[in-house]
C-alpha cells in the first residue's frame, strides 16, 4: 500500500516519473512533453525562490550593538545571495534544456551524440552529457582544472 508521503517522494516537482512503453521511440513526442512539463515545473519552483526580495539586513545590523550578531546576519545574507545566484544559473540551464526540446536535440549527449538515457534525465533533467562522457569530463576537471 502506497502512502501519500511515499507517492510525493516519487514525484519530482509534482511530476510523476516517466513510464516508458514497450517499443517506444527514444525522445518521441510523449517523452519531450514529459520533460517539458518537468523542466517547467522545476523552473516555476525556482522562480518563486529567486523572485523573493533579498534585502540586506542593514536596519537590523545597524541597530545591533553586538558585532557578532552583525557578522552573523551579514554571513546569512551572503549565503542567501550565493544560493540565489546558483538558482539563476540553474534556470539558465533549464531554459537551455527547454530550447533543446523544442529543437528536438534534447536527450542526446553533446559530446558523443548517443542517448543520455531516461534514468539519467529523470535524475538530472538538465544533463547534456551521457554518463560516460560526464565521468570523463569530471576526471579531466579534477586533474587539469576547470577551463
Amino acid at each position: 500500500m502506497t502512502t501519500e508521503k511515499t507517492k510525493i517522494a516519487q514525484t519530482m516537482y509534482g511530476v510523476e516519473p516517466y513510464q516508458e512503453t514497450r517499443d517506444e521511440e527514444y525522445m518521441g513526442e510523449s517523452m519531450r512533453k514529459h520533460f517539458t512539463k518537468l523542466l517547467g515545473a522545476w523552473k516555476r519552483e525556482l522562480m518563486v525562490s529567486v523572485e523573493r526580495t533579498v534585502n540586506p539586513p542593514q536596519d537590523e545590523a545597524a541597530n545591533s550593538p553586538d558585532s557578532a550578531d552583525r557578522a552573523s546576519q551579514e554571513e546569512e545574507h551572503a549565503l542567501e545571495l550565493r544560493n540565489r545566484e546558483r538558482e539563476r544559473k540553474l534556470i539558465t540551464k533549464i531554459d537551455k534544456s527547454l530550447q533543446k526540446i523544442q529543437d528536438e536535440e534534447y536527450g542526446w549527449c553533446d559530446s558523443c551524440g548517443i542517448e543520455i538515457g531516461l534514468r539519467r534525465l529523470g535524475a538530472r533533467p538538465t544533463a547534456d552529457l551521457c554518463f560516460d562522457c560526464k565521468e570523463i569530463a569530471d576526471k579531466k576537471e579534477k586533474t587539469v582544472g576547470k577551463t
